[in-house]
């Protein structure tokens, strides 16, 4: 129920009426419904649950180009998702530049491809720390050689790669770079009016930033775009936290080799009888036959032994077991 005005406020308002302090059209207009325009021809078929799905996927995508990309360009790497939109295929077409870099990914299992533009002063930075330089951009622009698109495909296979595990929790993703695009026109995966969702971010490699835009088509996530809700989404993920690792962690470091050693004892001489030791030559250590070896796993003392062979190779029995840490 609305509030009731007092008698002196109704005074004030029909005041303020008839002396034109206020206009009756402001109330009549402010009482409309606003209608929203919704053109049949471009119908949205990403709501704003799928893009905030898509938006979390890829922070967790920033994060492991941001742990892997260092090793390879060895700069900091910064990766930061700025926003994801829903726009038809054409418009991405119309705001690149040329020369661009356009990598078309296959993203099976699911049908179709998608693209990843990459800011062409990221390219050029990511050429020159490879060839051992600082990272610093061109001053200006220039198409990319053939020498230089070897190497920025290196980085973009890396890339593509690391896609596979952001999309674990909804299709188990196969991607493969197809190939390296110079100039726009040649990267029509689909058709022009075709809706795509475009996920912005960006990337900073030491002092050089850039963006880079991944265009995800409607017709390739068709088959998973129930899945792309964040319900679903940390279910999922929930599910995988929850599985247990243990008798995958066990096998692992059961194949794990670590070095072991076992010390006859020690010695110290100076440097001079050392360059002048000869063959049957007698080096006194500070043990005596009967004593226990130590025996060291890494460089920890684990065990005790005592020397002797095995077959015609050298070899301890253990004796001790050393369980103190």
């Amino acid at each position: 129920m609305g509030d009731v005005l007092s008698q002196n406020e109704i005074d004030n308002l029909l005041a303020a009426l008839s002396s034109g302090e206020l206009d009756a059209d402001e109330f009549k207009e402010n009482g409309e419904k606003q209608v929203k325009v919704y053109d049949f021809t471009r119908p949205s078929k990403f709501s704003k649950e799928h893009l905030r799905t898509l938006e979390i996927i890829f922070e967790h995508y920033g994060r492991l180009l941001s742990t892997h990309l260092p090793a390879y360009l060895r700069k900091n790497v910064q990766v930061e998702v700025m926003n994801s939109e829903a726009v038809v295929y054409q418009e991405f077409t119309n705001a690149l530049s040329n020369p661009v870099l356009l990598g078309i990914i296959d993203f099976a299992p699911l049908e179709g491809n998608i693209v990843i533009e990459l800011a062409d002063n990221l390219g050029y930075a990511i050429v020159d720390r490879m060839l051992g330089g600082s990272g610093a951009p061109l001053e200006k622009t220039r198409e990319f050689s053939e020498i230089e698109l070897v190497i920025i495909e290196r980085i973009f296979t890396v890339i593509t790669n690391l896609l596979s595990e952001p999309w674990s929790n909804v299709v188990n993703l196969e991607p493969r770079l197809v190939r390296i695009e110079t100039n726009s026109q040649f990267a029509q995966i689909i058709s022009p009016s075709d809706m795509a969702s475009i996920i912005t971010i960006n990337i900073k490699i030491g002092n050089i930033e850039g963006m880079m835009n991944i265009c995800l088509p409607y017709s390739c996530l068709e088959p998973v775009i129930d899945k792309l809700n964040t319900k679903y989404w940390y279910s999922t993920m929930q599910v995988n936290d929850d599985s247990n690792y243990q008798d995958i962690i066990e096998v692992a470091i059961a194949k794990a080799r670590i070095p072991i050693r076992a010390v006859l004892g020690r010695s110290t001489i100076s440097f001079n009888d050392l360059m002048n030791i000869q063959k049957g030559d007698i080096i006194k250590l500070d043990t005596k036959i009967d004593d226990e070896l130590n025996v060291y796993v890494g460089n920890i003392k684990k065990f005790t032994a005592l020397p002797g062979s095995s077959s015609d190779s050298y070899a301890v029995k253990i004796s001790t077991v050393i369980r103190e840490e």
